[in-house]
């Protein structure tokens, strides 16, 4: 049963990190929720530009840190339908990109952890809960999203996580952009 306040971002953020399934679902089915999954996306990126204060990459461009967030959610939820839909899809498969984008876009809500990156100590643990957080976190919404098992969605995630890679590094070596200037 869904519980109550689901309906909004914090509400959703919350529930997807709690690994609510009825919060995701909620989620998959609401055209809406899209601009709210973006804005998750844009605040966790905001939260590792914050956390990386202090760093060597700090500074670096905390708007390109943005971008490349986006860039690589928008492209990770692409890869991950046409891989789960059809390497790994079954005859219950049933998705849509945009059902990906909010479900993945969501499961980025534990990187708000990553805000307190800058403290040494904790905020190396940080980063490692966080990191380990997400990946949980989007494991859980390809499954729902996608409609299979918990198997097919880290299958789903692993494959599309190394297309995407390929495909930005293609995308950044052929307009000359170094990954280290934007953080990585």
């Amino acid at each position: 049963m869904q519980r109550a306040g689901r309906d909004d971002l914090v509400g959703r953020m919350i529930g997807v990190s709690t690994l609510d399934v009825p919060t995701y679902e909620a989620i998959e089915r609401d055209e809406g929720a899209t601009g709210q999954a973006l804005l998750v996306v844009v605040l966790a990126a905001v939260a590792n530009g914050i956390g990386s204060l202090g760093s060597e990459n700090a500074g670096r461009g905390l708007i390109a840190g943005i971008l490349v967030g986006v860039l690589g959610w928008i492209a990770f939820s692409v890869v991950a339908y046409f891989i789960g839909s059809t390497l790994f899809g079954t005859s219950e498969t049933s998705a849509t990109i945009g059902q990906l984008l909010r479900t993945l876009g969501f499961a980025r809500a534990p990187q708000l952890l990553t805000v307190i990156g800058f403290i040494p100590i904790l905020g190396g643990l940080a980063w490692i809960v966080a990191g380990i957080w997400t990946l949980v976190t989007s494991i859980v919404a390809l499954r729902q999203a996608l409609d299979f098992s918990t198997g097919r969605a880290i299958g789903t995630g692993i494959v599309a996580f190394i297309v995407q890679a390929i495909v930005l590094g293609l995308i950044f070596a052929l307009l000359g952009i170094d990954a280290g200037d934007l953080g990585f």
